[in-house]
């Protein structure tokens, strides 16, 4: 059992549906987890690439703010770019749209939902660190919706980078890959992190909640509140806080779409994650466990005699 939780550490090597090497090391969803890759796998890919992008997971205000306030904290990494990933379906969708009608055009309910991605251009400027929006373009998406966010962005100050890749592949993504470069070459601004993590953990829960969330108050039950008392015993007050919360909203509530204000964030418990080094505030009616479908994709997925894969898509 020894050798092989000393094997289990040891970087994934994979390949993409491009034949390009790719090392997978951890990465768990952000709004349960720190939602990024390992220390490990980042300085593994700083030796051997002059770019390396790490995804963190969901929305900036889940991954990216882990990575920042977490990742960032304990390794001394910082950052020299920023990548948003947005998507016309969602902004669709933070506009008002069903979710089962997301895939038809709607430029009014785009102009909407800019609200939301606003909010995230706002939140990466909070951090000091320069960006680059990319527009995952999909079939369904028009012109004149991807340049009503073209020209938001312009607006704030952010150019806007429109990236094929589920339509070209890689070739679709070589733009955004010269402009992002350029943009981390050029970049003076440093990071700067949200919080202190000397401070309490309840300063700490408040600092995000209200400046990353847009939050008005915070909220504990009582469960929260022993929680408290047992991780200050522990010693364990003075780590950083990666914070479960849905991932459908800015907020705590997953029906609260755009750019809600003035809500109350709900912490229910406080869990501390000592061997991990940070405790978890829990947010919300959230399942800890991500619930997989009924029918696995993998179900589908097939190769013939001669290599070729089907069913991926």
């Amino acid at each position: 059992m020894a050798t092989l939780m000393k094997d289990a550490i040891l970087p994934n090597l994979v390949q993409t549906i491009e034949g390009t090497p790719a090392i997978i090391h951890g990465g768990p969803f952000a709004n349960i987890a720190q939602g990024t890759n390992s220390v490990i796998a980042t300085r593994m890919g700083l030796s051997l690439s002059d770019y390396v992008v790490t995804e963190a997971g969901f929305g900036f205000d889940l991954g990216a703010e882990k990575f920042f306030d977490i990742k960032c904290g304990y390794s001394g990494l910082t950052p020299d770019a920023t990548v948003l990933v947005a998507t016309i379906r969602a902004l669709r969708y933070h506009g008002g749209v069903p979710l089962k009608e997301i895939n038809n055009p709607n430029p009014e309910a785009v102009r909407k939902g800019l609200a939301n991605l606003e909010k995230h251009i706002e939140n990466i400027k909070i951090f000091n660190v320069c960006s680059v929006v990319a527009i995952n373009k999909f079939e369904h998406d028009t012109s004149e919706e991807i340049e009503i966010v073209k020209k938001r962005c312009e607006e704030l100050g952010v150019q806007a980078v429109v990236s094929d890749v589920w339509g070209k592949g890689g070739e679709g993504a070589i733009e955004l890959a010269e402009i992002v470069s350029k943009e981390a070459d050029l970049c003076t601004q440093r990071y700067n992190p949200l919080y202190e993590w000397d401070w309490s953990i309840k300063k700490k829960i408040e600092k995000v909640a209200t400046s990353i969330y847009g939050a008005k108050a915070i909220d504990y039950t009582k469960r929260a509140e022993n929680d408290l008392k047992k991780i200050e015993a522990l010693g364990a007050s003075k780590l950083p806080i990666c914070i479960a919360k849905t991932q459908k909203s800015l907020s705590d509530n997953p029906a609260l779409l755009g750019r809600p204000k003035d809500f109350i964030v709900t912490v229910k418990e406080i869990i501390p994650a000592l061997g991990a080094g940070f405790v978890i505030p829990i947010t919300g009616d959230i399942l800890r466990m991500p619930g997989l479908p009924a029918v696995p994709a993998a179900e589908s997925i097939d190769i013939d005699k001669d290599g070729n894969i089907t069913g991926l898509f």
